[in-house]
């Protein structure tokens, strides 16, 4: 560990991680923190799920979204990773002195239209205003309440060895999507951010009865970050497939271009899912017929061999480990 925050310890790689379990989640240790699943299952009647994101994305505009929309679709997915059906959300804003009163007002109603999407309310919230200088135009948070039907038990720590790997969609259209806007990278065909809220498709998949034992939505760190997260949390080990991996050809040929491997790049609109082999195919039958799991894929499977690692077979036939990269290439993502 640095003495310092360094920018990659918000990266979700492997310093982030570092930074959570090493320094902030030990003084702050109890039974539902330590599970670190997107979002806690409180005790108590009622089976409740709660959860908290900031964002800080630069920049605040892009293609596809904008950090209202992100912030409002990141909460409702992390509820819905859990298998909750996500309720209310608060809204809070660290506003910097001298932001164009029509940027917050632009915000305002992407925040009030994904609400609407995704079936929640805002029902509280917080605005702070900061000197100029400190807080980079807007930062948001939002928190997030959702419930839980009875029997509803998804954990990162879930993953069982036979269990099928899916994978909702294309992966890193989100990042590229954003560092198209901010570094003025132009594409023939325009590249949009996947951001969307996930709370259908994950019902969808869920009232097939199927058993499904994990889920993650692969944002900061990209889909092989998440899937190291969830063999480490399980204890298993997890093997892919590179040909089986939906990529867009362009969010492909920009990451070539940058020397980024599309596996860590930042999504804000897929999940990946452990589900039970006998019951993979009609979940990914389901997944397909949403229109944000078009692209659905089994992507490999959990094994009981190397626990705790991600090996991929890749395109040529020989397989090699995935690992969490240090940082990341892309920050201020999300």
């Amino acid at each position: 560990m640095s003495e310092r925050i360094l920018l990659a310890h918000g990266s979700g790689g492997r310093l982030a991680h570092d930074l959570i379990e090493k320094v902030l989640v030990k003084p702050l240790s109890n039974p539902l923190l330590d599970r670190l699943d997107d979002a806690a299952v409180l005790p108590g009647g009622g089976r409740l799920a709660f959860t908290t994101d900031s964002y800080v994305v630069q920049p605040m505009f892009f293609p596809g979204g904008d950090i209202g929309r992100l912030a409002v679709c990141g909460t409702v997915n992390d509820l819905s990773m859990v298998g909750a059906t996500p309720l209310y959300l608060s809204l809070a804003f660290i506003i910097e002195e001298g932001l164009p009163l029509a940027d917050l007002e632009r915000v305002l109603v992407s925040v009030g239209d994904a609400a609407r999407e995704a079936q929640v309310q805002i029902v509280t919230g917080d605005t702070k205003v900061v000197n100029q200088g400190s807080a980079d135009g807007l930062f948001v948070n939002t928190s997030g309440l959702g419930r839980l039907a009875e029997g509803t038990e998804i954990s990162g720590s879930g993953a069982r060895p036979g269990d099928r790997v899916i994978l909702s969609g294309t992966i890193g259209d989100h990042g590229i999507a954003v560092l198209s806007q901010r570094e003025g990278i132009g594409f023939s065909t325009p590249l949009v951010s996947d951001c969307a809220p996930l709370n259908g498709l994950v019902a969808e998949m869920l009232q097939t009865g199927a058993r499904v034992h994990a889920m993650r939505d692969p944002t900061r760190g990209g889909l092989a970050t998440t899937l190291n997260e969830i063999a480490a949390q399980s204890k298993a080990g997890i093997r892919i497939e590179e040909e089986a991996i939906p990529v867009r050809r362009e969010v492909q040929g920009a990451c070539e271009m940058l020397g980024i491997d599309p596996l860590y790049v930042a999504n804000e609109g897929k999940l990946v899912a452990m589900v039970h082999p006998e019951d993979a195919g009609a979940v990914l039958e389901r997944m397909r017929r949403h229109r944000h799991g078009r692209d659905a894929a089994i992507i490999g499977e959990v094994r009981a061999e190397h626990p705790g690692r991600v090996v991929m077979k890749t395109a040529l036939g020989a397989s090699r480990i995935v690992d969490m990269l240090v940082g990341d290439p892309l920050p201020r993502i999300c």
